[in-house]
Formats: structure tokens, C-alpha cells, sequence
């Protein structure tokens, strides 16, 4: 199913008016003023943390939500397979998104903050016209929330690969 991925307040407004309210709502921000994250939990909406320091600040402000997901960041652990380098860089470069061992810091945090149900989330391409990076970003999600399940009992409900499909503009 599909949603809005959202990313400010205009944008979270504009998914209300369109009747696109709760967990159809991805909100990945970075930067964040209180009161997107206060309108997010308003319209229930799936707020998408892509710092660790963001966590304590979305509690101070209105509450941990029951449903929680962090950007993962693979850095070197997600090298090669895709066509897009030149538009998004290598991932160890991204300064968005949270490091391998951050992860299994977060969702325990998260946990002991009130969340009960997680998600997980990663942006690692754009302009991606390779199939096979998506099917190979996807198994790198499902064996992280394996991990993460192991080492933290933390049950992944979710996994969001984003967007970063290419449009083949010319037929070569």
C-alpha cells in the first residue's frame, strides 16, 4: 500500500487535506522543530528517526509513539551493486540515518521510552535503475531486523526500502 512520505509540516498538512492520516503517513525529517513532530503524532502518522539524539528531543516533546522507525544507514556495509553513485554518493558518506551498532542502541531505547511496535527504514539510492539493488537493499533490511530480533527481542513489523527508482529516459 501507499502512502505520503513526508518530510515537513507543509507536507503533513497537505497529506490531511488529502485524507492520507495515520500509518500512511512516513515522516522522515531531520532538524525537526517541535511542532512537526507534535502534528505527525496528531495525525498518527509514522514518525521515521534518522538520528539517535533525536529520540530523547521526540519525548520531550510529545510522547514516544507506540509504532517507531529509524533510517539505517549501512555506510560500507552497503558498497556497490548500483548504477546511481553518482546521484546519492557512496552510503559511508550520507549524514543521514543511524550506524550499524546505533541501531541496536535505538530500538531499546525506543522500547524502554514506550514504543511497542517498530519499523526500519533505509535510503541508500536514487536514480537506481538496477532491479536487483532494490531485492539486495531488501535482504540487507530483513537481516538487520533478524539481528535485531535475536540480540534486542525487538520484532521488526516493517521494513521500508524508500524510494530511488530510476526512469530509464532513453531506451539505451
Amino acid at each position: 500500500r501507499f502512502g505520503t512520505d513526508c518530510s515537513s509540516l507543509p507536507e503533513l498538512i497537505l497529506s490531511e487535506k488529502a485524507g492520507i492520516v495515520g500509518e500512511d503517513i512516513m515522516f522522515t525529517s531531520n532538524d525537526t522543530p517541535p511542532e512537526e513532530f507534535v502534528k505527525c503524532r496528531e495525525l498518527g502518522g509514522v514518525i521515521n528517526l534518522d538520528d539517535i539524539s533525536h529520540l530523547p528531543f521526540l519525548d520531550d516533546v510529545c510522547g514516544v509513539p507506540d509504532l517507531i522507525c529509524f533510517r539505517y544507514n549501512p555506510g560500507p556495509r552497503r558498497m556497490g551493486g548500483g548504477t546511481s553513485n553518482f546521484v546519492m554518493g557512496h552510503p559511508e558518506e550520507a549524514k543521514y540515518g543511524l550506524t550499524h551498532d546505533q541501531i541496536f542502541e535505538a530500538y531499546p531505547e525506543a522500547r524502554r521510552r514506550g514504543a511497542k511496535r517498530f519499523g526500519i527504514h533505509t535510503f541508500v539510492a536514487s536514480n537506481e535503475l538496477n532491479a536487483q539493488y532494490f531485492v539486495d537493499t531488501a535482504r540487507m533490511l530483513f537481516q538487520l531486523a533478524l539481528e535485531l530480533q535475536k540480540r534486542c527481542d525487538i520484532r521488526i513489523e516493517f521494513a521500508n526500502i524508500s524510494g530511488g527508482v530510476g526512469v530509464a529516459y532513453r531506451p539505451e
